[in-house]
């Protein structure tokens, strides 16, 4: 008989905001935004996440693009001057975004709950 795994069956939405091809919201982008506000610093956000700076700065010029408003207010500087932290428009967004993952959880719950049963 094989043994159960430690892993815990859970559903987890992925949502991807396009703005064109390209993506203006999605699961990385979010946690992105959320670590940057957090630590106040791209670099920092980006570090916490595992990823480079430069790729941080490809993904918000990118949210940039295709959001009426700056999500993030930067200020330059260095290592030690610089920061960045969330615009309104950057913390609605957020919200908005983590707003439809939790909807999409309790709209899908009976069919997860019915899923669950199928699953080993």
């Amino acid at each position: 008989m094989k043994a159960k795994s430690a892993a815990v069956n859970m559903v987890q939405p992925r949502f991807r905001v396009l703005c064109g091809k390209d993506i203006a919201m999605g699961p990385g982008k979010a946690e992105l935004l959320e670590q940057v506000g957090k630590a106040g610093s791209i670099a920092e956000g980006a570090k916490s996440m595992g990823m480079s700076y430069m790729r941080a700065w490809t993904l918000i010029k990118t949210m940039q693009r295709c959001f009426k408003k700056p999500l993030l207010k930067v200020v330059r500087g260095g290592a030690r001057h610089g920061g960045a932290e969330l615009t309104a428009t950057g913390r609605q967004a957020l919200l908005l975004y983590r707003q439809m993952e939790r909807t999409s959880l309790l709209a899908s719950k009976s069919a997860w709950q019915k899923m669950l049963k199928l699953m080993a």
